[in-house]
């Protein structure tokens, strides 16, 4: 069968490959469009193996709301150029849609469920992979739900460089919540409130703190108490209520999230990238290499 432009304009539409590679593949499948669909999913999943080793640390957080229920997720690519890219933040959406409706407990297993177009999702991403032309991975995600006498509190800081997401229960105050998640992204708490802190981090601050006092000169007799003052501080860096909110300097979080009539439960805070290893390129030593080659 004879390849026609409208042909390749179509399977160019499904698929987002580009016109040589949609002709290519018209020609290899007779003119068939499903087949070459499949045919450039296989051809995508071969480039999206080869780019498995690249490290992608760059990327965005995205928070989806449907009624009682909502998804953080992080997906990551490998430049902040392609972050930006309309296909890489509709698959994005996709993917929140899909976990929100799904509510996978893990990244395999999500990774591993089928999606309403009838493809898996890694089969889904590698198909990304292929139209954009960088790695790209579901780093991770949460799903929470609440009752109608709660509320959640979604930011996303700097475009989605930094998505907070906090469930306020026994208050429908929503901006209030996303308040205290504007908050959380700002100073990055690790705990909610000192409750939380385990017994071994308190003693291992205070052995810090007492050694600390020890080696200023303080007397003995006096390093106690000193030690006691100073943990108030330590709670302060770290427990979410203790620390002065950004709203307001003069008030503790706790003291604000009080006049809701709420409690936080449970806040959630991603930041893109944090804990991968970038690869830092030398740009002289890369157009060095390419010189000696020639």
């Amino acid at each position: 069968m004879a390849v026609t432009a409208q042909m390749v304009k179509e399977l160019r539409a499904k698929t987002g490959a580009g016109m040589m590679d949609c002709k290519k593949a018209l020609v290899e499948t007779d003119g068939n469009i499903d087949a070459a669909v499949d045919f450039l999913r296989e051809k995508g999943l071969s480039s999206a193996a080869k780019k498995a080793d690249r490290i992608a640390a760059e990327g965005t957080t995205y928070i989806l709301e449907q009624g009682n229920d909502a998804v953080l997720v992080e997906v990551n690519a490998e430049t902040d150029f392609v972050a930006k890219n309309e296909g890489f933040q509709t698959l994005v959406r996709e993917l929140a849609e899909h976990l929100l409706a799904t509510k996978p407990a893990t990244v395999e297993e999500a990774t591993a469920s089928t999606m309403s177009n009838g493809l898996n999702v890694a089969d889904h991403i590698s198909n990304a992979i292929a139209k954009i032309g960088e790695k790209i991975t579901l780093r991770r995600f949460v799903v929470r739900t609440k009752t109608d006498n709660d509320a959640f509190g979604p930011y996303l800081h700097m475009g989605g460089r930094i998505g907070v997401l906090v469930t306020l229960e026994g208050s429908t105050d929503a901006q209030a919540a996303k308040d205290v998640a504007m908050h959380v992204a700002a100073l990055n708490p690790q705990f909610i409130s000192r409750d939380e802190v385990s017994e071994e981090d308190v003693d291992r601050e205070r052995k810090v703190l007492t050694e600390q006092a020890l080696n200023e000169g303080k007397p003995e007799n006096i390093v106690a108490k000193m030690v006691e003052g100073r943990l108030g501080k330590y709670f302060e860096d770290v427990c979410l209520l203790e620390q002065s909110f950004v709203k307001n300097s003069d008030q503790k979080v706790k003291d604000f999230v009080k006049t809701t009539g709420g409690t936080v439960t449970e806040f959630v805070r991603y930041g893109v990238g944090e804990g991968i290893e970038k690869r830092q390129d030398n740009f002289a030593e890369e157009v060095m290499s390419q010189v000696n080659k020639g």
